[in-house]
């Protein structure tokens, strides 16, 4: 039996790879590039009949058209922004987006982590579980008789009408934005290419320098990957040109943040608050700089064991099986899922 020629297009590492490569149906010849020019893209297109770009990458015209035998351009996430759709519409190719189950879930976490701060949860967990009335003895409520915030809590704050500003605006960027679009929020993002002016205006968000989005954003929230050009990047510097009051927020990749750096900013008061789920030394080392700031009484600090994407790995091959899904429909003559064109 003749196997199905496949091109699979990724910017993600080895064990990402890997991952993907062994979710693949037997019946698929793949051929999978690494952040690939153009130019490659262009000599291995012809004679495949999919096409699967993982999260982003440009899909032009010229692409299309030298895939003369492409069936289906597969995306692996929400962002199409990038993919010629009136091309492959001309041409008779069908395109098809796909959510990511694990980026979705760490758009939640980055919610969570946000509220979790702006309504100081820690302390009200902390407070409500020492059971001290603060001099108020304990009442037997009714409509009429209650003891709202007994303990005389300070400066809770709120996600409405605030500047959130997203520093690395990928695929999880863009499941945040969706998620804080009903709370009426200024997002504000920054990327090394702004993105196209009606994919602003469907999310609702703003491009903003680097400078701007730090010194500006209530919220910063972070989603960079770890590159050698990232690697420590988030440092005294940044740190201090927060705006005084901010709380910081990050769930991207493992080493971007000078953690003593970030313990500084907390300790000082200079931040509001912050929200950690990735760290330089995993699991979290005993003397990492954000555990004294975490565990002061009344902290408005939350660390998390980076568990943002849940409890199956994105590297876990069960988990890849739906990139494929699309792909094994077509064959099969059946409807596209999430279909575009």
């Amino acid at each position: 039996m003749s196997k199905h020629a496949t091109l699979f297009v990724t910017h993600r590492g080895l064990m990402h790879q890997e991952a993907a490569l062994g979710a693949a149906p037997a019946d698929l010849d793949m051929t999978m590039l690494r952040t690939p020019t153009k130019e490659e893209i262009l000599a291995l297109i012809p004679g495949k009949e999919f096409l699967i770009s993982e999260r982003s990458g440009v899909i032009d015209a010229d692409i299309i058209a030298a895939g003369k035998d492409l069936r289906l351009i597969q995306r692996l996430g929400s962002q199409t922004q990038d993919i010629d759709l009136d091309a492959a519409k001309a041409a008779g190719v069908s395109v098809c987006y796909l959510p990511i189950r694990t980026c979705i879930m760490v758009a939640e976490h980055m919610f969570m982590q946000m509220l979790g701060v702006a309504k100081r949860v820690r302390e009200l967990v902390e407070i409500t579980l020492s059971a001290e009335d603060y001099g108020n003895p304990p009442t037997r409520c009714n409509e009429d008789t209650f003891a709202y915030n007994w303990a005389g809590m300070q400066d809770i704050h709120g996600l409405w009408e605030s500047t959130v500003g997203i520093l690395g605006m990928g695929e999880i960027g863009f499941e945040l934005s969706r998620r804080l679009r009903p709370f009426g929020c200024n997002v504000i993002y920054n990327k090394r290419n702004p993105l196209p002016a009606h994919t602003e205006r469907e999310l609702n968000i703003s491009y903003a320098s680097w400078d701007e989005l730090v010194s500006t954003s209530d919220f910063l929230c972070v989603l960079l990957p770890l590159f050698t050009e990232t690697d420590q990047c988030l440092n005294k510097e940044f740190f201090a040109k927060m705006k005084p009051g901010a709380s910081f927020i990050s769930s991207g990749g493992s080493g971007v943040i000078d953690e003593q750096a970030l313990a500084d900013a907390i300790s000082s008061g200079h931040l509001y608050g912050a929200a950690v789920d990735n760290f330089t030394w995993e699991p979290i080392s005993k003397d990492s700089p954000l555990l004294e700031p975490s565990r002061k009484t009344l902290s408005n600090v939350i660390l998390s064991p980076h568990t943002a994407a849940g409890t199956v790995p994105s590297l876990n091959k069960d988990l890849r099986l739906d990139d494929y899904q699309n792909i094994t429909r077509a064959i099969n003559g059946q409807d596209l899922k999430f279909r575009l064109v």
